[in-house]
């Protein structure tokens, strides 16, 4: 097992590394750059900028200079005003971090719990009504979900207060942020369960007379966990790094909204510091995952 975690981390480097490669070197083929205004600055002053922030040398010399201070752990400095990306990660990033690891909970609890439901009780009532609600929150954009929580919510019924930093509601966004995820784990859940409950271990299980909630519990519902973990891995990971849309829509100054501005202001260090943090999150989350096959089912044997 040693030697698959080694295999694994020195993979997962070289991913984070390619990653980095193709965001750096696609993100100055776009034609504009970071100092591009509505009121056209001076050649002399871009040129000045350029100069300050090493954006004069060649792309090869950029891309090695700001992996070496990566690799030191100097993200730079946001090209638009000045502030160090260490420091902007640091105040947003809790607050996309608490909103996707609240989503991530509901999300696998209740898909947990419907997909089961929906198997044991197929055909019937309530796996209906469970595939209903399923389909329809995977079928609906997460950002129109959002988009009328916040109208029905906040703004028509007055229920709940908008986002405010000082007063965090996070009711609304968690609930939109995790509505897709908790459909998608559901009809996982269901298809994982049915198969479980028709293997012979069952079948024998129920032969020798053991209980019905032992059955379910001890024996179905943990060999129908395998595919549930392996979406939950990098699902985690993006969804704690917080969704784009939702923190856009309710205004939630987390890690996904910086992102939004980067790409928009074209700020070349933000953009590249949150790529590879999210690029790190999802190996790391994909790693654990690999790790819990082992706990959930003990047949699986790394290599």
């Amino acid at each position: 097992m040693g030697k698959y975690i080694v295999k694994r981390v020195l993979l997962a480097i070289l991913t984070v590394f390619i990653i980095c490669a193709i965001t750096f070197f696609t993100m100055h083929a776009v034609p504009g750059g970071p100092f591009n205004r509505e009121k056209a600055l001076s050649e002399a002053t871009i040129a000045a900028l350029n100069t300050r922030y090493g954006l004069d040398k060649p792309l090869s010399e950029q891309f090695l200079l700001y992996m070496k201070g990566v690799l030191h752990g100097d993200f730079g400095v946001s090209l638009k005003n000045g502030r160090e990306i260490s420091d902007i990660i640091g105040e947003s990033f809790p607050v996309s971090a608490r909103l996707g690891i609240s989503a991530m909970i509901v999300a696998l609890i209740c898909g947990t719990v419907f997909g089961s439901t929906a198997a044991l009780m197929r055909n019937k009532l309530p796996d209906r009504i469970i595939v209903f609600f399923s389909t329809l929150f995977t079928a609906v954009p997460s950002f129109i979900l959002a988009t009328l929580l916040l109208l029905v919510f906040c703004i028509k019924l007055g229920w709940l207060p908008v986002w405010s930093p000082k007063n965090p509601n996070y009711l609304l966004p968690v609930i939109a942020l995790s509505a897709y995820p908790m459909a998608y784990i559901t009809r996982l859940s269901k298809t994982s369960m049915l198969d479980a409950l028709s293997q012979d271990y069952i079948r024998t299980a129920r032969a020798k007379g053991v209980s019905r909630l032992k059955i379910i519990f001890k024996h179905a519902l943990r060999n129908s966990l395998i595919p549930v973990i392996t979406y939950a891995g990098p699902q985690i990971a993006y969804i704690i790094t917080g969704s784009m849309v939702i923190e856009t829509i309710f205004t939630v100054g987390g890690l996904g909204s910086k992102f939004v501005s980067g790409i928009n202001n074209r700020d070349y260090t933000l953009i590249m510091a949150t790529t590879i943090f999210l690029a790190v999150l999802m190996v790391v989350a994909n790693l654990i995952c690999d790790l819990l096959y082992k706990l959930v089912d003990p047949r699986i044997k790394y290599e």
